[in-house]
């Protein structure tokens, strides 16, 4: 039985982009693993693709019909054997080290059920800032996914033993809403490293599902609130929030920052004018 599953779906992936993101997986340092490809358009010719390597970690399967992403994450989980879970995506590239320093991570820290990374835009070059440690994730996952969903690492028992799969009505924050529905039972951690490297291209579903990104991330801001009230309070006493008032529509007049029941007022953003508190409420949105 392998250490690690790596779990990739498929979907019509552009050739150079599907080989370099199998590659970076059969290139890295740490060895013990499974490759599960899961190619989720029946009629595609990727197969002829991924069968070009003669790896017999690599374990390519296809849906006899097209089912989605969602489900197709979850059938995934279900062939895994590995006890850790990575998650990666058809069109992105693991750095050499990248299982090898979860893995390392899981092993020493066993009530932590999530790892991930830092990454980098390949397209941008440009680095993610992430949170770190287990409080400033859970307190961010509050407002946004703080966990970047391909660099991550999953302890599969964590799913198992608490029934959490991948929700197809918040698809295609389908990740977003599995951190959230992890907050209760498990502790999260990112490292500071670059370990992935993603392409932010025009067919990303960011860009080409925008509006349906959207209604699912209020319908998982909604869950998360009503399930976790004691860490939503304590992300609205922390959060900071900025409020620009501008002369002519461009010259910086007053600017209101609030953190949690504080308010501090700034004449052209530099001169203290007076500070103010008031009472938080937990249904503030």
């Amino acid at each position: 039985m392998p250490k690690v599953s790596v779990l990739m779906p498929v979907y019509k992936t552009d050739e150079k982009f599907l080989r370099e993101a199998i590659e970076s997986i059969l290139n890295q340092t740490f060895t013990d693993f499974e490759f599960l490809i899961l190619d989720d358009c029946p009629d595609d010719d990727r197969e002829k693709i991924v069968k070009s390597y003669n790896d017999k970690r690599i374990k390519y399967s296809k849906n006899e019909k097209n089912l989605g992403i969602t489900p197709s994450r979850n059938k995934l989980i279900d062939m895994a054997s590995g006890e850790y879970l990575a998650i990666f995506d058809h069109d992105d590239i693991s750095l050499p080290t990248r299982l090898e320093k979860e893995v390392n991570y899981l092993d020493k820290y066993q009530d932590v059920g999530v790892v991930g990374s830092k990454a980098k835009n390949l397209i941008a070059k440009s680095s993610s800032t992430v949170p770190c440690d287990n409080l400033n994730i859970k307190m961010a996952l509050m407002r946004t996914c703080a966990i970047i969903h391909s660099s991550s690492m999953i302890r599969k028992s964590v799913l198992t033993k608490n029934n959490v799969r991948y929700e197809e009505e918040f698809s295609p924050s389908e990740d977003y809403a599995l951190w959230c529905r992890l907050i209760p039972f498990t502790k999260f951690h990112n490292l500071n490293e670059v370990l992935f490297l993603y392409r932010d291209h025009d067919g990303n579903t960011s860009h080409n599902q925008k509006n349906k990104m959207q209604q699912a991330t209020f319908a998982i801001w909604a869950f998360v609130k009503a399930e976790n009230p004691a860490l939503y309070n304590e992300f609205l006493l922390k959060a900071k929030h900025t409020t620009r008032i501008r002369l002519f529509g461009f010259i910086p007049f007053v600017t209101i920052i609030k953190q949690g029941n504080r308010s501090k007022f700034y004449l052209f953003e530099k001169i203290p004018l007076f500070a103010s508190k008031s009472v938080i409420k937990l249904q503030e949105v």
